[in-house]
């Protein structure tokens, strides 16, 4: 055991980064091994777009959870591998609407039977329990009604 996995709590940020990183590049394998030319980081815009069809770059960001500069980032990604496209709306030319390209929606074919393996995978190794999930969930609400700042400023002496 090292110094971070026996710090425990004070260290959490650190062990999910540590557990992001290894799920995205076992992630990259997986992808990979079948064949296919994916980056993990694109998975929550593709999935997105294959579910809703149609976004504007502000839905997006909202939907993933992602900051609009990052979303933006992953965008051009996908613009320049020429998995999504994005046209002006009729009715505000501010607004960008992201769509899958036929490309796009062919490799979310293909990704199909990879992600329910992928999902049964990530079910066994969280014990069917969701656990992970669930601690995950309630965590994110806590932080939603206060951040960790917020918190620990008031615990402040």
């Amino acid at each position: 055991m090292n110094i971070i996995d026996e710090i425990g709590i004070l260290a959490i940020s650190t062990r999910l980064q540590r557990l992001s990183e290894q799920l995205r590049k076992d992630g990259a394998l997986i992808y990979k091994s079948f064949d296919i030319d994916f980056e993990p980081k694109w998975f929550p815009v593709i999935y997105t777009l294959h579910i809703k069809e149609m976004l504007s770059v502000v839905e997006i960001a909202s939907e993933i959870g992602y900051s609009h500069p990052s979303t933006i980032s992953l965008l051009k990604e996908l613009e320049k591998q020429k998995l999504i496209s994005s046209k002006k709306d009729k009715l505000d030319e501010r607004k960008r609407l992201i769509v899958l390209t036929a490309k796009g929606k062919e490799l979310v074919v293909k990704m199909q039977p990879v992600w329910a393996v992928m999902k049964k995978t990530l079910n066994e190794i969280t014990d069917n329990q969701n656990n992970l999930l669930k601690a995950i969930e309630e965590t994110e609400q806590k932080l939603a009604t206060q951040g960790f700042f917020q918190r620990a400023a008031e615990l402040k002496i």
